[in-house]
């Protein structure tokens, strides 16, 4: 633990006023231009502060107390240190006590998380506090999350983005408000931070695997800063200001490339459906591609893929951890992997009722003949003659090698293959793609489709049966 000189009295936390001349000059203008920029008003939008007792945590702290502004303190305990986690939480209680602050703490165990999901501590910790965070953001009706994010950290998460690979969004660093996360401190840089601190007496706790080269971020800190503030001592602000105008161009290039999405894309039977002619006869095809397929874990080599497959043979796929991609003939479809299931059969031994099938129903019920069934638009409707069918009936998938004879042929089979081939049916839909068969396994129907001509009823016809097919929604 590192203390520097003052006491808790000494430190002025007891007045609202402003004693240090460096406030002024160092973070004062910076946590101010912030919340100009922002357009804040944090007299009556109460933040949470998330308070780890490091100096960049304190010093905004600090900054919330001496200004007057409404907040509460959060601090997660991941005892990682031992007896220092430990002394960690009593010490920012007692400091979030003497503002007058709401202090809140919690007990987390990262190691466990980062065994069961195989990612880094560090990751772990994340996952685990943002959402008590925002638990105790909603309870406590606090408009934002504060964290104590600066300059420096800005610069390096560029950095790594850079190495890691990334797009125009990755080189403007760390956004100063994204949904209810405020970052206050983004325009200081960790040596006026540090200065401020010192200048005011202010104590915190160090982590000394801050000193660590063994985190990517820390390499970064202690090995490439260094070399590249040789070529330009500003380097903080001078990524500040080339981030100000990355993320300009960025939320102007999101806004076009929006407009342009609700030409190309649209949304069919929970398939996103994007038009091959429209994308190809656009510039940039393949960054085009990767900003609509970007929200379902594609890649921009996976974008750069797929655009090459296009001119070859429709039907080929591709796979995020999350979505299919299929090419097809006049659209790339994209469809959440649980859309394309395995179904079971379901047997029918009664004349009424609703029977499931995945994310589709199919409803029977029984009709007179003074019900007038000769005219039926709604192609997910059928009527039948109920003396044509054998119980038990079944719904299934279709299968290779299934048959029938559509309404409207005059009694031709044809093969339900070639039926969807005439139809130009995409790989996905008939996947999914229902029959119901009567006893003696004639189709009867192709749901949602077609009828079978044998099963269509006549002048003879006393009764009915009517067919609903029933849409609902799939995970």
């Amino acid at each position: 633990m590192i203390q520097l000189a003052g006491s808790v009295k000494e430190m002025g936390i007891v007045s609202a006023k402003i004693t240090s001349i460096t406030f002024f000059r160092f973070i004062l203008d910076s946590f101010l231009t912030f919340i100009n920029q922002h357009k804040l008003d944090l007299k009556k939008q109460p933040c949470l502060l998330t308070v780890s007792g490091g100096v960049d945590s304190i010093v905004m702290l600090d900054l919330f107390g001496k200004a007057d502004f409404p907040a509460g303190v959060a601090h997660c305990n991941f005892g990682l240190r031992g007896e220092e986690s430990e002394g960690d939480e009593v010490f920012v209680r007692k400091l979030a006590e003497s503002y007058g602050f709401p202090f809140f703490s919690k007990h987390f165990n990262p190691k466990s998380l980062t065994k069961e999901k195989g990612i880094s501590t560090q990751m772990a910790a994340r996952e685990l506090r943002y959402p008590w965070f925002e638990e105790l953001r909603i309870e406590h009706n606090y408009k934002y999350i504060a964290t104590a994010h600066h300059a420096n950290d800005s610069l390096e998460t560029t950095l790594l983005n850079l190495v890691r690979g990334t797009g125009l969004s990755g080189l403007h660093g760390i956004s100063g408000i994204y949904n209810h996360i405020l970052r206050p401190l983004l325009l200081a840089t960790k040596e006026e931070i540090l200065s401020y601190a010192q200048e005011n007496g202010l104590l915190w706790r160090e982590d000394r695997s801050n000193d660590s080269d063994d985190y990517k971020r820390n390499l970064i800190r202690h090995k490439v800063v260094p070399i590249l503030k040789q070529l330009n001592p500003s380097l903080e602000k001078t990524h500040g200001h080339s981030a100000e105008k990355l993320l300009s161009a960025d939320h102007l290039l999101k806004e076009m490339l929006h407009e342009w999405a609700a030409t190309i894309v649209t949304k069919k039977n929970d398939q996103i459906r994007i038009n091959i002619f429209l994308l190809l006869t656009e510039s940039q095809p393949v960054y085009r591609l990767w900003y609509l397929l970007d929200e379902y874990g594609y890649s921009y080599q996976q974008s750069a893929q797929i655009i090459a497959n296009i001119p070859g043979i429709s039907g080929r796929q591709f796979l995020s951890n999350s979505h299919i991609l299929l090419i097809d003939r006049e659209y790339l479809i994209v469809t959440k992997k649980n859309e394309c299931k395995e179904y079971s059969s379901v047997s029918i031994n009664a004349l009424e009722g609703e029977f499931h099938l995945g994310g589709q129903s199919l409803r029977l019920s029984q009709k007179e003949r003074n019900s007038n069934p000769w005219t039926c638009n709604d192609k997910n409707t059928v009527i039948v003659d109920p003396k044509k069918l054998k119980f038990p009936l079944t719904i299934r998938k279709w299968e290779t090698g299934d048959v029938f004879q559509p309404f409207g042929m005059n009694g031709k089979r044809k093969k339900l293959s070639d039926f969807f081939a005439d139809l130009k049916m995409d790989l996905f839909t008939k996947r999914n793609t229902l029959i119901l068969l009567n006893g003696n396994q004639e189709i009867i129907w192709v749901l949602g489709l077609r009828l079978d001509e044998r099963y269509r009823i006549d002048e003879d016809t006393v009764d009915f049966l009517e067919f609903t097919l029933i849409l609902s929604e799939r995970g």
